[in-house]
């Protein structure tokens, strides 16, 4: 008797995680917590003691790379999709679009839902920092955008949501891509399908520099995150049929890192140079370093375990994170005033306090709803 596709999926989810895709998982969450931590304190660690002893390229290379994080994290979220599809029904053109849609409602609605109505009762409440309150802005039209998925937009066409609202902007790109994605899969060929991706992925530089006198909109318009997801979703495609040596592999993972250290601490001159086309450099940097680890396949080491941890629990970490940050930042001010110079003491106990509100959050509510939901839909 063969087990079910649903517990397929989530026992291929469980024991084959690969350590290395979690560390890269890990390091974009990390490195977003740690630019919305930067951005709340409005300075980044320089004015701190920190700032005497490290550069300022590392400075603002460790506080200010979220945006480019949450590309990174689109192409491991594009590949992983990818390649599970894959492992489940062999080939993308035998997706269950169902089965494909009851899995990622499963995933990503409870936690969803419980963030929002954590929002809006501290709206009701009047809580600072909480308030949706801009000129055009209401609770009920952050809610719908939200749910509705167009959050980003939302933003576009009015202004910035309150912090804890405002990390939602992705999560509307990636799951209108993944709405997308099995019907695709399904209606066209392999070739075509892999034709169709490969404008998309390549069409990054210019569909961001074609949005002009809109900045909100430029950095969250659907098609540009897209772009990135494309990519990781050709990468999976690409390694399903192509294995290589682990020397090779070695070789183009030393590519990607040096790729993304250049993207990260070397970002604004080569911005100069080749401007919008350094988001492909992001995006090329991560598939090598991904493709890398199918090959490579690092085994856990202690030391790092926590930002693997980071990875496995990024879905929860990004939703919350904004929470710890506010409340931290608040408490400090309350405390320190208007000294920032002992801000670095902050950052180590914030990061930990996001792993660990992550961590019960998928003990107990994502991964119980998550079980909850699919049994429901298998029993039917």
């Amino acid at each position: 008797m063969h087990p079910p596709q649903d517990a397929i999926s989530t026992n291929l989810s469980l024991s084959q995680r690969n350590f290395g895709i979690d560390l890269l998982r890990g390091f974009s969450i990390l490195f977003v917590v740690i630019h919305h931590l930067a951005m709340s304190f409005r300075l980044p660690l320089q004015p701190s003691l920190a700032g005497e002893f490290l550069s300022k390229r590392i400075i603002n290379g460790i506080s200010f790379n979220g945006y480019e994080s949450v590309f990174l994290f689109f192409v491991l979220s594009g590949f992983l999709i990818t390649q599970r599809c894959l492992q489940t029904y062999g080939e993308l053109s035998a997706i269950n679009w169902r089965q494909f849609y009851r899995q990622r409602f499963s995933r990503i609605f409870p936690l969803l839902a419980l963030l929002l109505v954590v929002l809006s009762l501290m709206h009701l409440f009047g809580v600072d920092g909480y308030v949706v309150q801009e000129k055009g802005q209401t609770l009920w039209r952050a809610l719908l955008s939200a749910l509705g998925l167009h959050l980003n937009w939302y933003e576009g066409q009015t202004t910035w949501l309150p912090a804890a609202w405002d990390v939602l902007w992705s999560l509307s790109i990636e799951e209108v891509f993944y709405l997308a994605f099995p019907m695709f899969c399904t209606v066209l060929s392999r070739r075509w399908l892999v034709a169709a991706l490969l404008i998309l992925a390549f069409s990054l530089p210019w569909t961001r520099e074609a949005i002009i006198g809109n900045e909100i909109w430029k950095e969250k318009a659907h098609l540009p995150g897209m772009s990135a997801i494309a990519f990781g979703v050709l990468t999976a495609l690409l390694a399903q049929v192509w294995k290589t040596s682990e020397q090779f592999a070695r070789t183009i993972a030393v590519l990607g890192g040096m790729g993304l250290i250049a993207i990260y601490f070397f970002g604004s001159e080569i911005w100069k140079v080749i401007h919008g086309y350094s988001m492909l450099i992001l995006c090329l940097s991560a598939c090598l370093l991904v493709f890398a680890a199918q090959r490579l396949t690092p085994r856990s080491r202690w030391g790092w375990q926590w930002l693997a941890n980071m990875g496995r629990l990024s879905y929860e970490i990004y939703l919350t994170h904004m929470f710890i940050v506010l409340s931290v930042c608040t408490a400090y001010r309350a405390y320190f005033g208007g000294n920032m110079r002992w801000t670095f003491v902050v950052y180590v106990p914030v990061v930990v306090a996001c792993l660990l509100l992550g961590a019960v959050l998928e003990r107990w509510v994502s991964t119980p709803a998550m079980r909850s939901l699919r049994s429901r839909t298998l029993g039917k």
